[in-house]
């Protein structure tokens, strides 16, 4: 069991923010390649370009907007992650996003070969991070708990059988609509990223779940 301030505490708490940083900054990697970013960006990236709000604050925004609900129905949800995800991914993606170009002065459009290159890296730290970050035990952000939310509701239901990856898929899907219709950053990226998130969440919280028994 994990207390306050104890060292596996801190050794999650510090996954946990190295992973949020590694998905703000994969996903300014992601806009580079115009591959699509993952659904929930994607549709923030729409709704920014739209209204002229900075892709950050839209992030802000959206899981404030749902923080009400999952203070009703899924409190044990919220930790440090939740005010992590929630402020510092959409912000350290505008910030690496402003150093790619404005500092490097990155073109707007790459070669094929360049864009893969970065493409490769940025997909794999995402998924990864954001697995990492959502079985850290400190917490997830509105977006995120959406889908756990439907889950164990489900659950309740049906005697005790997990839908989340359909849920989550649901979600995901959704969002990617609303990217597309908003001109959001979407691609083949966005629309593998709603096939690959959930089963990639459900094996590192597996992972989590081992190291933790020991």
């Amino acid at each position: 069991m994990k207390t306050y301030f104890s060292k596996e505490w801190r050794k999650t708490l510090l996954i946990m923010l190295t992973a949020v940083f590694a998905m703000g900054f994969s996903l300014s990697l992601l806009v580079l390649t115009h591959f699509g970013t993952d659904p929930c960006s994607c549709m923030n990236y729409g709704i920014s370009r739209l209204t002229g709000i900075q892709f950050g604050t839209c992030q802000v925004l959206l899981n404030m907007a749902l923080l009400l609900f999952v203070l009703l129905f899924y409190r044990s949800s919220i930790g440090l992650g939740t005010l992590a995800n929630m402020v510092l991914i959409g912000y350290t993606a505008d910030f690496f996003s402003w150093i790619w170009r404005s500092l490097l002065h990155i073109p707007e459009q790459l070669s094929l070969t360049a864009r893969v290159l970065i493409l490769i890296p940025g997909i794999l730290i995402f998924v990864i991070s954001a697995a990492f970050y959502m079985n850290s035990g400190h917490g997830v952000a509105p977006y995120d708990a959406i889908p756990f939310i439907m889950d164990e509701a489900a659950m309740k239901k049906n005697g005790g059988k997990s839908h989340f990856k359909i849920f989550r898929f649901g979600q995901d899907l959704t969002c990617t609509c609303i990217g597309v219709l908003t001109g959001g950053e979407y691609g083949v990226i966005t629309f593998l990223m709603v096939i690959l998130l959930a089963p990639t969440v459900q094996i590192v919280g597996k992972l989590f779940q081992k190291n933790g028994s020991h």
